[in-house]
């Protein structure tokens, strides 16, 4: 099957994925945005995606999405090494209109998966799961009382100031990898004509922002109360 056994196809398979992740973020990014101007209606999000079916099933497939997009991403990198062979090893320049992050794809995409986890950690372990299983995210607070687990962990003094820098390094790391992989996507499913390449450029810039934006905004808004309350 050419999407498995070419590497168009593995390229085919990580664009659309890796496109269809984009989409979740930029959904997510805006339903964390909530909570900056009403603790209420990010309740009310929290619980609409808690321990439904449709929930459920939606975090199964953005599962499946990211075992796919990082495992084809690994093994096309390891492929491409070993086309290169002792080449890789030669002393040269940078190549010219090779931008920083597209030689550094993988390694950013190790970053953006490693805090992955910690986020599954403070955030699906002990909201939705704790949800599921009817147990409580961290101490009296309810599964349900999104607002106010989010405050308390960005806001603590010290461990709280300690996640939102680590959360806005990661949120750098986010940016560059989106920034080239919108680009490089696009690229892969056909919009790699003199016309649009310039413009998928723009438009890879522009998505990563739009992405991380809404993050950095909850982030910073926490860390700023954070640090007021230390003072």
């Amino acid at each position: 099957m050419w999407l498995t056994d070419s590497s168009i196809g593995r390229k085919f398979v990580m664009s659309l994925t890796g496109l269809a992740l984009v989409f979740f973020l930029l959904f997510h990014g805006c339903m964390n945005l909530a909570v900056v101007f009403s603790e209420e209606a990010y309740n009310m999000i929290c619980e609409f995606l808690g321990a439904n079916w449709y929930a459920l099933v939606g975090t199964l497939g953005l599962a499946f999405l990211v075992v796919v997009h990082f495992g084809y991403a690994i093994y096309l990198t390891l492929q491409n090494r070993a086309a290169r062979g002792n080449d890789r090893y030669a002393v040269t320049g940078k190549k010219e209109g090779v931008e920083w992050e597209s030689e550094n794809m993988l390694v950013l995409g190790f970053c953006v998966l490693g805090f992955l986890c910690l986020h599954l950690y403070n955030f699906w372990f002990r909201m939705q799961l704790a949800e599921i299983t009817g147990g409580a995210t961290a101490g009296a607070f309810s599964p349900t009382d999104g607002a106010a687990y989010v405050k308390t962990l960005f806001t603590t003094p010290v461990w709280g100031q300690i996640y939102c820098v680590l959360y806005l390094i990661w949120l750098c790391a986010l940016w560059f990898h989106l920034n080239h992989g919108v680009w490089s996507a696009l690229h892969t499913l056909g919009w790699n004509n003199l016309t649009w390449l310039k413009r998928i450029r723009v438009l890879g810039c522009v998505v990563a922002t739009l992405v991380v934006l809404p993050f950095a905004i909850v982030v910073l808004y926490y860390l700023g109360m954070g640090i007021g309350l230390l003072c």
